[in-house]
């Protein structure tokens, strides 16, 4: 049984998001075929969101809301000059009553109410964050969710650009397919407004369509170049800058109905004035002018690349093993990926069946969100989506804003000078929630047998149940995975 603890405490913490209480003994005689049962639940990776709007409905509300406050900031600044105007300055408006008392000052709503809901935008991020969070902090095994997780930073997008629908965009291109194709989330994503917005797609093009020679505009390469060089063939993988501005070309035209459209605003649309007429050639292979299926076939044609399975290959065993992932491990998950057409299911499959993924020498870092959740599942503390955000912010995650279109780092170097304000954040929950937990105890079901006997020692003699519960979390066993 010893045996299968310590594979069951590795499988939760390498491919989970860390034990809950009694998890370890619970799958400790079959941890590689309890990851296995994780992709074959019903309705894996999806998540209970019909109170949440779609991402065209968020990015309307968000119009609107936005709309309402500037009209609102514009009539204040008129009500401000009518009344200088009309000499109603600061003198007359603070002047003293008959009585001889300075009149009591009108209450503000701010005043009044003492915890306003947050606006709109906040309510957005926050609301779909909820979603996400709960899933992986109750989540029995954690296998789906971190899947989910990689390929949204994969095919990232970020609120910074586009804040309505970096939530559900990840709600419906992302979660639908972690268990599907390759080839159908390529699609899904590249088609969904959150990313032709982001990558700025709708700003391109054709020089030679209708709407190109009417308007003197012309191509953005932004979405062809992260497709090629991010999301499928990887860097300097023999495609070309001419590649990349036939593909743009290929790609103009696929955009989204504004947002202030009451009805439709925010969802895909294909214009066809704006698309470049023609042939064009990509990676070697010519594709001819059928509009919107011209870039569905380049895209299927560049999934299916040799390149693409190398680079998802050794992407997914980077995230998942190491740094620098074994050879090996990353051959047999390309030659997974092309044999099963790409098909992500058996991708998971072959990573779990391989020997090379169960090393146990534990080198990954968490990232800052896989450590949150894992403390959070552990303690069974109760939580705010606030507070756990802010928490990724200040650990340098912040919830869907990674720094560029490729992603949050996947390595040690970009989080360890970060271990120090993960002190703070320890220390801030475990005045939280230490009271009612011992930390010993957690070691245990947190742990294992993973736990070395310096940190058992350690977290045992501390002075403090609130100091042993730092120390837990900051153990390099439960740093890492």
């Amino acid at each position: 049984m010893t045996a299968g603890k310590l594979e069951a405490a590795l499988a939760l913490h390498r491919f989970g998001f860390g034990p809950v209480a009694g998890s370890i003994a619970a799958i400790a005689d079959d941890p590689r075929g309890a990851l296995l049962a994780d992709l074959e639940r019903p309705g894996a990776g999806r998540v209970a969101a019909a109170h949440l709007p779609n991402s065209a409905q968020a990015a309307r509300a968000l119009f609107e809301f936005r709309a309402e406050r500037g009209a609102k900031e514009k009539l204040a600044q008129r009500a401000k000059k009518a009344a200088e105007a009309e000499g109603m300055g600061s003198a007359a408006a603070n002047a003293p009553n008959p009585d001889g008392e300075a009149q009591a000052p009108v209450p503000q709503a701010a005043q009044t109410q003492q915890n306003p809901p947050p606006e709109l935008p906040v309510q957005l991020v926050q609301n779909e964050g909820k979603v996400r969070i709960e899933a992986a902090v109750a989540a029995e095994i954690g296998f789906v969710e971190r899947l989910v997780w990689f390929w949204s930073n994969h095919f990232c997008v970020s609120t910074d650009k586009i804040l309505s629908m970096a939530g559900a965009y990840e709600r419906e291109a992302i979660r639908p397919h972690v268990l599907g194709r390759f080839v159908d989330m390529l699609t899904a994503v590249e088609t969904h407004p959150a990313m032709l917005f982001y990558l700025d797609n709708g700003l391109s093009i054709g020089p030679n369509s209708i709407a190109g020679i009417n308007r003197d505009k012309s191509l953005n390469e932004n979405l062809a170049r992260e497709i090629l060089e991010l999301h499928t063939l990887g860097v300097r993988t023999g495609y070309s800058q001419d590649d990349v501005t036939r593909f743009a070309n290929v790609l103009t035209g696929w955009t989204w109905i504004a947002f202030n459209e009451p009805s439709h605003g925010g969802e895909f649309a294909f214009v066809k004035r704006m698309h470049e007429p023609g042939e064009q050639t990509v990676v070697g292979k010519a594709y001819p002018d059928t509009g919107m299926n011209q870039g569905r076939a380049v895209l299927a044609d560049l999934a299916q690349q040799p390149a693409t399975a190398a680079h998802i290959a050794y992407k997914f065993a980077r995230h998942f093993v190491a740094d620098q992932p074994p050879p090996p491990l990353v051959d047999k998950l390309t030659k997974s990926f092309t044999d099963s057409d790409g098909n992500l299911k058996e991708l998971a499959k072959t990573l779990i069946a391989a020997e090379e993924s169960w090393t146990l020498e534990r080198t990954k870092l968490k990232r800052p969100a896989e450590w949150i959740v894992s403390a959070l599942r552990l303690s069974g503390a109760q939580w705010a989506i606030g507070r756990v955000l802010g928490s990724h912010g200040l650990l340098g995650e912040p919830l869907w804003r990674p720094p560029g279109p490729n992603g949050f780092a996947d390595d040690e170097s970009a989080w360890i000078d970060g271990l120090s304000q993960r002190v703070d954040i320890a220390d801030d929950f475990a005045s939280r929630a230490a009271e009612r937990l011992d930390p010993v105890a957690l070691v245990e079901a947190g742990l294992g047998p993973l736990a070395s006997a310096d940190t058992r020692n350690t977290v045992a003699r501390a002075q403090t149940r609130g100091q042993a519960l730092v120390l837990l979390l900051m153990a390099p066993e439960f740093l890492r995975r």
